[in-house]
């Protein structure tokens, strides 16, 4: 299940005692992405700064001290279902899931690249969106890599989609649909609009609990706080309720 991260995160953790899934696969990119990270914190603007890592004051501070950080505090990592801490995942229930569970998420990240559930990370502030140099957008950067891995990883169990554009951007799923199953999550409005917002995300945390739990095809008819569920093909198709469809926006 591809899942995103959270801009909101845990602080702390302690010394690593395992590697993440992917870290060997991915160690090369992922010291490109903060060898530039480094350089540009070091050498950006204020005003720069505040857009590359979405912060400002104090928020900014803590930002720049993780990214300076990054590599350095070896016993600063936690498992990713616990630094995550946003709308979706205290919807998905992470605590109670179980270790092979947890393993199933797969979320795409703007320094790891990808890491599961259960991979041990730093505390860190750096969107898929940023772009740095030399790398370009990381989205971009990420993208080849990404779906070559997710190409090779599990192949014969579908693959269920629940990432926001910015993230689905650093996969071609439309090659990644060749050689398996994906499935697709989209959030709609009663008029088939895309549906946004708190509830879109909380919505999104329930129904990957119940995906891990059931599986995909268990999703057809769901029904949660307005909120229903119909499974066409390779679709999942999620609509808001109509009293309260709220910001709501044509794709």
């Amino acid at each position: 299940m591809l899942l995103p991260p959270s801009l909101t995160k845990a602080s702390g953790g302690r010394r690593p005692t395992r590697p993440g899934l992917f870290d060997q696969q991915l160690a090369t990119s992922r010291r490109s992405v903060r060898e530039a990270l480094y350089q540009r914190v070091a050498t950006a603007t204020a005003k720069e700064l505040e857009v590359l890592l979405n912060a400002r004051g104090a928020l900014l501070r803590e930002a720049l001290d993780a990214s300076l950080a990054l590599g350095e505090s070896p016993s600063r990592v936690t498992p990713a279902w616990r630094r995550y801490q946003g709308v979706v995942w205290s919807h998905l229930e992470a605590e109670t899931l179980s270790t092979s569970l947890r393993r199933r998420l797969l979320i795409p990240s703007g320094l790891y690249g990808l890491v599961s559930g259960e991979d041990p990370i730093e505390d860190y502030r750096l969107a898929m969106g940023a772009s740095l140099a030399p790398l370009g957008r990381l989205a971009r950067f990420w993208k080849g890599e990404l779906t070559q891995l997710l190409a090779n990883y599990r192949p014969r169990a579908p693959l269920v989609n629940l990432l926001p554009a910015e993230h689905a951007a650093s996969i071609d799923f439309d090659a990644l649909s060749l050689g398996r199953r994906v499935f697709t999550v989209r959030f709609l409005s009663p008029e088939g609009d895309r549906a946004v917002g708190h509830d879109a995300k909380a919505v999104k945390g329930v129904l990957a609990r119940r995906t891990l739990l059931e599986g995909v095809d268990s999703l057809d008819g769901v029904a949660w706080n307005g909120w229903t569920v119909r499974l066409e093909g390779s679709e999942v198709l999620v609509y808001a309720p109509r009293e309260r469809a709220w910001g709501t926006a044509r794709p």
